[in-house]
């Protein structure tokens, strides 16, 4: 299967790998990184992805699973766990 050309990436702005530069970025651009540096690509093109959330489509499979989410935390508010004490449960853990 034949990969599609890459998309342009602009900067996110936090110390990226690709300065200022605007660049089309093959696989094998990456592959040549270190891993710290694709490490950070991948937070970058995160940030990207983040910064407009509108952007992303949700199956409808994902769309039922999130409505299923929400009915439940309806049925049961006291069912889940603030995400600080998860963190920490998380932590403690490892």
């Amino acid at each position: 299967m034949r990969r599609a050309a890459a998309a342009p990436l602009e900067p996110a702005g936090r110390g990226d790998i690709m300065g200022d530069m605007k660049a089309r970025v093959s696989v094998s651009d990456v592959l040549s990184l270190s891993v710290p540096e694709r490490i950070q690509l991948v937070a970058d093109i995160w940030d990207s992805i983040a910064a407009v959330p509108e952007a992303v489509e949700l199956t409808e499979a994902q769309k039922q699973e999130l409505d299923r989410r929400l009915e439940a935390l309806k049925d049961n508010p006291q069912s889940g766990s603030p995400w600080d004490v998860v963190k920490t449960r998380i932590a403690r853990a490892s």
